[in-house]
C-alpha cells in the first residue's frame, strides 16, 4: 500500500523502515526487503525522490513507478514516495528500526544518525548486498553487460 507523507505519524513506532533510490532495483533488494521483514512486521520502503537519483544518474524508472514495482513486493507492507530528506521520514516516522545494506556501515549520513539516536531508532545493517545498484550502474556503463 502507498502511503501518503501525512499517513506517517499514525505508523509511528510500529514498522521497519528501509530506504532507498532502488533504480536499478536487483536481487539484492529483494533478500534486504526480505531480512528487514523477519525484523519486525509491518515494513514500509521510503523511495527517493527524482531530484535524488538524478544527482547520481539519469533514473531508469520514475519515483511513481519505482513505488508501483515495489508496493507488488510481499515482503513490503508500505511504500513512501518521499519528497524530502530521508532524515524527516524517520523523524515523522519513528519506526522501531532502520535498516540498511551492509554497505552503509561507517556512511550512513550524519543527520539520520543523530534522527535515529534521538527518536531512540535502532539502526540495523543487513548483509544482503549482493551486488548495488551503483555497481551495475558501473558495469553497464563500462559495456559489460554480463553476459
Amino acid at each position: 500500500m502507498i502511503v501518503e507523507t501525512s499517513a506517517l505519524g499514525a505508523l509511528a513506532g510500529q514498522v521497519t523502515m528501509v530506504d532507498g533510490a532502488f533504480d536499478p532495483i536487483h536481487p539484492g533488494h529483494v533478500a534486504y526487503f526480505e531480512a528487514a521483514a523477519a525484523l519486525g512486521r509491518p515494513v514500509l520502503c521510503n523511495v527517493s525522490p527524482d531530484e535524488y537519483v538524478s544527482t547520481k544518474h539519469r533514473p531508469f524508472l520514475t519515483q511513481a513507478e519505482r513505488g508501483a514495482v515495489l508496493d507488488a513486493f510481499r515482503s513490503l507492507d508500505y511504500v513512501h514516495l518521499s519528497s524530502g530528506s530521508t532524515r524527516d521520514v524517520l523523524v515523522e516516522l519513528r519506526p522501531h528500526s532502520y535498516a540498511k545494506g551492509a554497505d552503509w556501515r561507517g556512511r550512513l549520513p550524519a543527520e539520520e544518525v543523530a534522527a535515529c539516536e534521538e527518536h531512540q531508532i535502532e539502526i540495523v545493517y543487513l548483509d544482503t548486498v549482493f551486488a548495488s545498484s551503483t555497481a551495475l550502474l558501473d558495469r553497464y556503463a563500462s559495456g559489460d553487460g554480463g553476459d
